[in-house]
């Protein structure tokens, strides 16, 4: 376990000089990697010996241990050591979600391309077969979302979040094909391995991804999903929000283009819905 972690576990049973201590590794983590014992006793304003004591708190042998352990630690950004917290009560939160949310949407609508919208859905709705790709929480809902949200309009569509499934769905694809991939981060080098062995076997690959990132570089048309999360890490990201709008986007551009199959397949759907669970057709299309 690495040092700082076992740091925040001692939360609430350091004593005051311990605390002090605890409070410069987390506001100036460069200084105290840095730092001799008497520079970190001088600024926390205790003795060189209570910093030994600290050290060894946290199971380290000796005060040169905890330099090693701490130069170790790999660099974790300040809003997880120190979380910010604006809102506590459920109004609060309630009104920093959703502001948040209409924030991610409106930031989304200035910056899509209605072109690159368009090219999308046009390689979308010719596509003999989709394949939709996404791995980790919130990419691997997104990509199960653009088979809930496809397959409905009467398109051959399925998805993966496993990465070896993912190269061999890629390998068993043919020319005519699309493979859609989504990466928040847009540092997934499986998808960016999967999008270059579909570009040798010419098929045409989609990403939803950060503009410029490795992800968007190797798909043959990128859609960039571009937003600030802030510094709330409790706050759920409201980016895969854009994202869920943006599926909804394609999926609608996608529908307009296949009218008359689409308009079919809805139907079959809803008269099945509505034979064995509604008694009319006002519920919505699907759970």
């Amino acid at each position: 376990m690495e040092i700082l972690t076992r740091l925040q576990q001692e939360a609430g049973r350091l004593s005051p000089s311990e605390q002090r201590i605890a409070d410069i590794l987390f506001s100036d983590f460069d200084f105290a990697v840095n730092a001799s014992i008497v520079d970190l006793a001088g600024r926390a304003e205790v003795s060189p010996p209570t910093v030994t004591r600290f050290a060894r708190r946290l199971g380290c042998q000796s005060f040169s241990d905890f330099k090693v352990q701490l130069a170790q630690t790999p660099f974790v950004g300040a809003r997880y050591l120190q979380p910010e917290t604006l809102a506590v009560s459920a109004a609060d939160i309630t009104e920093n979600v959703i502001a948040k949310a209409q924030a991610a949407l409106f930031s989304l609508h200035r910056a899509l391309d209605p072109a690159v919208l368009e090219a999308a859905a046009d390689r979308i709705a010719a596509a003999q077969m989709i394949y939709a790709f996404g791995s980790g929480g919130n990419s691997a809902m997104i990509a199960g979302e653009i088979q809930n949200r496809l397959f409905r309009l009467g398109l051959r569509v399925t998805s993966s979040a496993d990465h070896a499934l993912q190269l061999m769905m890629t390998a068993a694809a043919r020319p005519g094909d699309v493979i859609i991939g989504s990466s928040f981060s847009g540092r997934n080098t499986e998808l960016v391995r999967a999008f270059e062995l579909a570009r040798e076997d010419n098929v045409f690959t989609i990403a939803l991804t950060q503009t410029g990132s490795p992800v968007a570089k190797a798909a043959q048309l990128a859609i960039g999903v571009d937003l600030p999360e802030g510094n709330d890490i409790f706050r759920p990201t409201s980016t895969r929000l854009a994202y869920l709008a943006l599926i909804d986007i394609l999926a609608n551009l996608t529908a307009m283009r296949l009218k008359e199959q689409a308009t079919g397949t809805l139907r079959r759907i809803k008269r099945q819905l509505v034979t064995h669970r509604d008694p009319d057709d006002r519920q919505v299309l699907g759970d």
